[in-house]
């Protein structure tokens, strides 16, 4: 058995956003669980993406989020939880809540394949993005023409 406290792990802001990775610290070894808070206007995790082997489940602790399917926009309130099935594109997002406060559960812990789109620049339009990580950066490039589409610092 094992027990922790959110902010007892090595976590990650970037752009006002908070990310603690929790699988590690609770050794789990089937499922992915991550809490994030995310201030208005951003977004919880970096880019529009669908898992080919995991399922995610998000439960909504604290405000709104609005999740940007393949259907259309869904919004999920305080204690709410939405599931995406292996495959389904999604990304999620605070549009209004002072703090938005989200618990997400992955299954199975490894994801797999995932792909990536974001919006690039120099093509005006979301095309697929390759992440390139350092020490202390992410940083992401187009797929279809090398732009550079998004850098983060933890």
């Amino acid at each position: 058995m094992e027990t922790t406290r959110i902010g007892n792990e090595d976590s990650r802001a970037t752009a006002g956003k908070v990310f603690h990775p929790l699988s590690e610290i609770l050794d789990t070894s089937n499922v992915a669980i991550n809490y994030y808070e995310v201030p208005p206007g951003e977004t919880i995790g970096d880019c529009y993406h669908r898992h080919h082997e995991q399922e995610e489940v998000f439960y909504v602790i604290a405000g709104t989020a609005t999740f940007e399917t393949e259907d259309g926009d869904v919004v999920v309130d305080e204690g709410e939880l939405i599931r995406f099935a292996p495959g389904e594109w999604q990304q999620g997002m605070n549009h209004e809540s002072p703090r938005l406060k989200v618990l997400a559960l992955g299954a199975p812990r490894e994801e797999g394949p995932t792909e990536i789109r974001r919006e690039c620049p120099a093509c005006g339009e979301r095309t697929s993005a390759e992440p390139e990580t350092t020490d202390n950066e992410l940083v992401y490039y187009c797929g279809v023409c090398g732009a550079e589409t998004g850098r983060y610092s933890f």
